[in-house]
């Protein structure tokens, strides 16, 4: 490793909350030497289950067709003789997504039994499957799956309780954030699928410190992902469900969870848009988490209230008239400890137009730690300034983040927020950025403290044409290029699109026009 190399790694590793060191090291330590004793997983713990009662929760999309032929990520696989559970050719998200048993959720039919039964046949030589984070999901998706269709299976139960034993085993302390509230989210229904007062414990002990502190008092999930707080928002109703339609423990976690529930239930209707849909801010992408709609539904039917949120504590911040909406970015990229799905994107914004992307955020299409992926995470590919060619908060290694901006000022009122942030203090400089709001115009300044080559960027849809850019941009004499990147809006789609570059030294006034 060299130097260089090096100090990325200090810089990364430092922002670590000693509890992920810890049990890095743990883990690793303890499954080498379960290893060298030829120590094996359990795969099967005699077990007592109880059918839950539960109300509907939602469906998100079809991705199991029968004959043995699965889609997720936009990539179809049908397999020949046997399912492989191990499959790689997609890649590990793929491989996650086959064994979450999300197609669970589609209409009954004993296809479905079967594939569980297949899977608990090739339980010894299932890897990935086996991880925490998936065997999480999978449990969930099981016990609701077996709960809807009253089906008591001792062979499946077996399996199931011996796996939520290696879940408990290996909760995912190394990671924290949503790894470690989709454990504490599984652990629940577990306990009550089995009424084991140890994988309650845990589970009861994780979801009260892990949802204090992930849930932001403005009601977001402090990843910063509209995403990931779809998801964690929708595992967080399953769980009051749960909780509603069974006596075990006296619904004690009830009021604490409602409470979280109603906060994020508040934020998401917050940023969403008129339509619906979210803005594809950090790791976002569209038909992977259950919709705005969807979850607002849900949660009526559990007879959740929506509370009031203000865009506050999250960073960002919404800006609507009758002709436009405006989601924009002055705050940091989000807990220190765990930035992995956070994006190099401090002051970028999407803008719709009469209800249609306008500006976008170039979106996600992978999760391999490829050239790609940190394309999509760095200042490039937001709508924001880079300078002298460099991020502004170094992402690396996929899931990774080493320097990062600060946003060291922030001043805002009815018609305008104004933020600066010190991204490129190794060169002192530091930028501003201005947006201010009127009826029809959006005008945005850019400010430097002292000269350098610095180029802003805005990313359109790919539905815009370049006289659309050009009769909607006002930029002075500042010399500008339109060229093409890849839209990504959903996992392994790129559509072309246009950008508009404007290159400047100091300061940069635009002016968008939206009719």
């Amino acid at each position: 490793m060299n130097i260089d190399n090096s100090i990325r790694l200090y810089n990364t590793v430092k922002f670590l909350k000693a509890k992920q060191i810890y049990y890095r090291l743990y883990y690793l330590l303890r499954n080498r030497s379960r290893k060298l004793v030829g120590l094996q997983p359990l795969l099967s713990k005699n077990s007592n289950a109880t059918i839950l009662k539960l109300e509907k929760s939602i469906h998100i999309t079809d991705c199991y067709f029968g004959d043995r032929e699965f889609k997720f990520l936009n990539l179809s696989k049908t397999f020949e003789d046997h399912i492989d559970w191990n499959h790689h050719e997609y890649g590990k998200l793929w491989t996650y997504n086959l064994s979450y048993f999300d197609f669970l959720t589609q209409n009954y039919s004993d296809k479905h039994l079967e594939l569980i039964k297949d899977f608990i046949s090739n339980l010894e030589h299932v890897k990935d499957g086996l991880e925490p984070f998936p065997l999480s999901l999978r449990g969930i998706n099981w016990i609701k799956f077996l709960s809807y269709n009253k089906i008591q299976d001792k062979e499946i139960d077996d399996a199931l309780y011996a796996q939520y034993y290696l879940l408990f085993d290996n909760v995912e302390y190394h990671l924290l954030g949503n790894h470690l509230l989709e454990n504490g989210f599984s652990l629940l229904f577990g306990a009550y699928y089995f009424q084991d007062e140890q994988l309650y414990s845990k589970a009861k002990t994780i979801l009260l410190e892990e949802l204090e502190e992930q849930i932001l008092r403005d009601g977001a999930h402090f990843e910063l992902s509209p995403m990931y707080h779809q998801i964690m928002l929708f595992r967080l109703i399953d769980c009051i469900n749960l909780i509603q339609n069974n006596d075990w423990k006296q619904q004690e976690l009830l009021e604490f969870l409602t409470q979280k529930a109603e906060m994020m239930l508040g934020w998401i209707k917050v940023i969403s848009y008129k339509d619906g849909s979210i803005p594809l801010l950090n790791d976002s992408a569209n038909n992977i988490a259950p919709t705005t709609e969807a979850l607002l539904g849900y949660a009526q039917r559990l007879n959740l209230t929506t509370q009031e949120m203000q865009l506050r504590e999250s960073g960002y911040r919404k800006f609507s008239t009758d002709v436009y909406e405006m989601v924009l970015d002055v705050g940091n990229i989000g807990p220190d400890y765990i930035p992995g799905h956070a994006h190099s994107d401090t002051f970028s914004f999407e803008l719709r137009r009469e209800g249609k992307p306008f500006i976008v955020d170039t979106g996600l299409s992978t999760y391999e730690s490829n050239a790609r992926r940190t394309l999509e995470r760095s200042t490039v590919s937001h709508n924001t300034v880079e300078i002298n060619g460099q991020d502004q908060s170094e992402v690396w290694g996929g899931f990774r983040v080493a320097n990062r901006a600060r946003v060291i000022h922030l001043k805002e009122d009815d018609n305008f927020i104004e933020a600066t942030h010190d991204g490129y203090k190794s060169d002192t400089i530091w930028h501003t950025r201005k947006w201010t709001y009127k009826s029809n115009t959006i005008v945005v300044e850019d400010d430097l403290n002292k000269t350098a080559q610095a180029i802003a960027r805005f990313h359109f849809h790919p539905d815009i044409e370049a006289s659309d850019i050009l009769n909607a941009f006002n930029l002075g004499n500042n010399k500008f290029k339109i060229a093409r990147y890849k839209y990504a809006a959903e996992f392994n789609k790129e559509i072309d699109a246009y950008v508009l570059e404007v290159a400047f030294s100091k300061s940069l006034k635009v002016e968008i026009v939206v009719p």
